[in-house]
């Protein structure tokens, strides 16, 4: 194969982003992408919840998110791109020890023009027949189920399509004349030393060497620059190169309930909080499970970021679990939602977090001709954008990347030697 300018490994959204920003400003450079899937997203990408938010709990996060937000937006209403993107809102339910927790957050981010409205627990029940009180529920004491007490909803969040979200990236790339192969496997990364003194199974410890390319099932690439976009399977490209990068694969799954009875209907179909007409992006009190609306499915997707004692678990075709619903989040979902009594699922998927172990927050930094963009902690698609500008402005050599809507970001910011970055703690 010829040698390229710049080999991405992985079509997800975050590869097609970087791929797209890096040829947009450098139209000159043969840019190639390549997948083991026949078709770009196809990964954990394709499995995602595929919603929206700008609320975290630390700034960097919040500014990613909404600067790439914006940019949909802007698709989407501006360029009559249709993504699928309707503003559901997201509703979050809380105990009282989790209201005083993210009621500083809510207020410093409402300097910074961050809008949210406060529910009373007397009025949900009222608008979504929700169960706020579990006082006198043994089962929910066991389980360790709290009280809602309050309700935060965030009108500057949603839902969005993801396959159209990377059909535009990859068209575009396209257009601007980048390279995409599918059916190709990255099986290792290729170093090479900077001088070949042609030493058998060099380079040696004592010469400088960089990384030249990617062996695949197909063949060696070789390019100047090679960009990691694989997700969760990062890792596994690093470890054997003894680079860090606090990224671990974890296992997430969806559950899909069509509301088919008049109750859930009903829930599904809420009117008075957004100009969709359906129940906002719910997450429930403690446990964090969420409930993700399809309206134009009649379905909820469910879900639930378990941790401690979920593996870190590096899974080729994830698999969901049908007690992880059963006796997980069903049990703790009907003692707040009555309504999906005695529901299952018709379908379920599974994916991969790439969790960055580190503080929550994306890592791109590059090392020896070779980027690492990864590490979204289950948010790629809501900061994708905002990504693929950082890891653009890393390849041509810039300080600072400049994100849709003007924001000025610091590239080393979201490096691993000149890190600055809060820990994040809203992550579902």
């Amino acid at each position: 194969m010829p040698k390229f300018d710049v080999v991405i490994v992985g079509a997800g959204i975050l590869g097609l982003s970087t791929a797209y920003h890096i040829k947009k400003r450098n139209l000159a450079a043969r840019i190639l992408v390549i997948d083991k899937f026949n078709a770009a997203g196809q990964g954990s990408t394709a499995k995602s919840a595929s919603a929206f938010r700008c609320l975290f709990s630390s700034y960097t996060n919040y500014v990613l998110a909404d600067s790439s937000v914006e940019f949909y937006r802007h698709l989407q209403e501006n360029l009559r791109i249709d993504l699928k993107m309707q503003w559901t809102g997201y509703l979050w339910l809380l105990d009282k020890e989790n209201w005083r927790k993210i009621l500083p957050v809510l207020k410093s981010l409402c300097r910074k023009g961050f809008g949210f409205k406060e529910y009373e627990k007397e009025d949900l029940v009222k608008q979504v027949s929700l169960n706020i009180d579990l006082t006198n529920d043994e089962e929910a004491r066991l389980m360790n189920l709290k009280n809602v007490y309050k309700g935060v909803f965030i009108p500057k969040a949603g839902i969005v399509d993801a396959a159209c979200l990377v059909e535009f990236y990859e068209k575009e790339f396209l257009r601007l004349g980048g390279e995409i192969r599918y059916g190709i496997k990255a099986e290792n990364i290729v170093i090479e030393p900077c001088e070949s003194f042609g030493i058998p199974n060099e380079p040696y410890f004592w010469q400088d060497s960089r990384i030249a390319g990617v062996k695949t099932d197909k063949g060696v690439i070789k390019a100047d620059k090679t960009i990691l976009a694989t997700g969760a399977w990062i890792s596994e490209f690093l470890d054997v190169l003894g680079i860090e990068c606090f990224i671990r694969p974890k296992k997430r799954q969806i559950f899909c309930i069509p509301a088919k009875n008049e109750a859930l209907k009903q829930l599904l179909f809420t009117k008075g909080f957004n100009p969709v007409g359906c129940l906002p992006f719910t997450i429930l009190p403690h446990y964090q499970i969420l409930i993700r609306p399809f309206p134009s499915e009649g379905v909820f997707w469910l879900g639930y970021a378990d941790e401690f004692p979920r593996a870190f678990k590096l899974e080729e075709d994830p698999q969901p679990e049908k007690n992880f619903y059963q006796f997980g989040i069903y049990q703790v979902l009907v003692k707040y939602f009555p309504q999906f009594k005695d529901c299952r699922p018709t379908s379920a998927f599974a994916g991969l977090y790439a969790i960055n172990t580190l503080d929550g927050q994306p890592v791109i930094f590059e090392e020896r001709d070779l980027i690492i963009v990864g590490g979204t902690s289950g948010s790629g698609i809501m900061k994708a954008d905002a990504i693929g500008r950082i890891a653009a402005a890393l390849f041509n050599g810039e300080e600072y990347a400049f994100l849709y809507g003007g924001r000025r970001f610091k590239v080393s910011d979201l490096g691993l030697k000149d890190r600055r970055v809060e820990q994040e703690k809203l992550i579902i």
